[in-house]
């Protein structure tokens, strides 16, 4: 088991796909997005003012796979600098990294949302 979680790393690591529709695929198929997670501030500075946005709609197993790639990439990217003394990489690695916390948080409230409307149901 240790092996296969190595090698499973490995994949990772040299950029091939490290998740197909066998892994997390029809986990949240009825839950999607909800367009509330964001990213990156705008020109004014304020939290109201932001540049990305999640787009509502889509599928949560499929945003969860894709933040977990961006993830994959930030630990990559780290990694790297703890070796290289690189602004470029550590300023690509919190942009990913917020994008992928953005995804996180959109499908959390869309569970939440999820959460909510099934207790209201059980009134």
């Amino acid at each position: 088991m240790l092996r296969q979680g190595w090698q499973l790393r490995a994949q990772c690591m040299s950029g091939e796909e490290c998740m197909n529709k066998d892994s997390i695929g029809g986990c949240c198929t009825r839950l999607k997005t909800t367009g509330v997670g964001v990213f990156g501030e705008g020109a004014s500075g304020t939290a109201a003012d932001r540049l990305f946005r999640v787009e509502p709609g889509h599928n949560a197993d499929f945003v969860l796979e894709q933040a977990a790639l961006l993830m994959g990439c930030v630990s990559k990217l780290t990694q790297h600098v703890l070796f290289e003394q690189d602004e470029a990489m550590i300023c690509a690695a919190h942009y990913l990294s917020g994008m992928a916390k953005a995804m996180v948080e959109d499908v959390a409230h869309g569970m939440m949302l999820g959460c909510s409307d099934n207790i209201n149901d059980a009134r």
